[in-house]
């Protein structure tokens, strides 16, 4: 019995490493290959974005909820716009507050714009820079471009 599971695993290995033998070679040069990535320096660009906070805080202990909507939308900003200096302004950090820490509303409309750093001992060419949209509902709403002006 305890041959014919040696032999049986021994069969199964060698099919594992015979199908590993013939894969398409066209994978691997396609791994090979750089792909470019676009520069993000030359877009400055401000975006509109409806953030559903109610799925980032809930579940979440009580007094932790304003602190992790903070935390989450600056996840978000780094995400949406390739920076890793994300700041919020204190008037969505009010927006924020303004139900204290255990109240949070359950969407929030931001403007995120990515700028460039002209500070000269910056580690990073670009910032994101998140304001507060104050809105009466939420109904259609998409993201947008904003134009700077």
């Amino acid at each position: 019995m305890a041959i014919q599971a040696k032999i049986s695993l021994q069969a199964s290995t060698d099919i594992w490493i015979a199908q590993d033998q013939h894969r398409n070679p066209d994978a691997d040069m396609a791994k090979d290959q750089k792909t470019t990535k676009r520069s993000t320096l030359a877009d400055v660009v401000t975006r509109e974005y409806t953030i559903h906070m109610h799925k980032h805080v809930f579940g979440r202990s009580l007094r932790k909820r304003t602190p992790h909507a903070v935390k989450a939308i600056k996840a978000f900003a780094e995400k949406a716009m390739g920076t890793k200096d994300v700041r919020i302004d204190p008037a969505l950090n009010k927006a924020l507050w303004a139900r204290g820490v255990k109240h949070i509303e359950h969407r929030i409309r931001l403007r995120i714009a990515r700028k460039r750093n002209d500070e000269e001992d910056a580690k990073d060419k670009l910032y994101s820079y998140v304001t507060y949209v104050p809105v009466a509902s939420f109904k259609g709403l998409e993201t947008t471009v904003v134009d700077d002006e």
